[in-house]
């Protein structure tokens, strides 16, 4: 249950207040944009189940690979894609979350 809540939390929360912070005069669009990037969760789809509470997604899936997160890295260096890259990260940042409760 707390492991749920810290996860949804980041993926939630972190956004918002980044987006609230960083972004004021385009909070909401900054808002958005952070949560579609949960959509790099589609690669569980190819994972044998889709969904297992005791694995750990990082390096794992396609999308959560080592090389995958260096690629989400470099795209918060160009001010275009920084919150798509933003978003990217804190998604990685609650899965990485879900490691540590294993």
């Amino acid at each position: 249950m707390i492991q749920q809540g810290v996860h949804y939390g980041i993926h939630f929360i972190i956004p918002l207040v980044v987006a609230l912070i960083f972004f004021k005069s385009t909070w909401k669009m900054a808002y958005l944009i952070m949560i579609s990037t949960m959509l790099i969760d589609l690669d569980h789809l190819f994972a044998n189940p889709i969904f297992d509470a005791n694995r750990c997604s990082i390096n794992f899936h396609p999308l959560h690979s080592y090389f995958a997160i260096v690629l989400y890295v470099l795209l918060l260096l160009p001010k275009s894609t920084r919150i798509i890259g933003l978003g990217l990260m804190i998604h990685i940042l609650a899965d990485s979350m879900d490691c540590l409760f294993m």
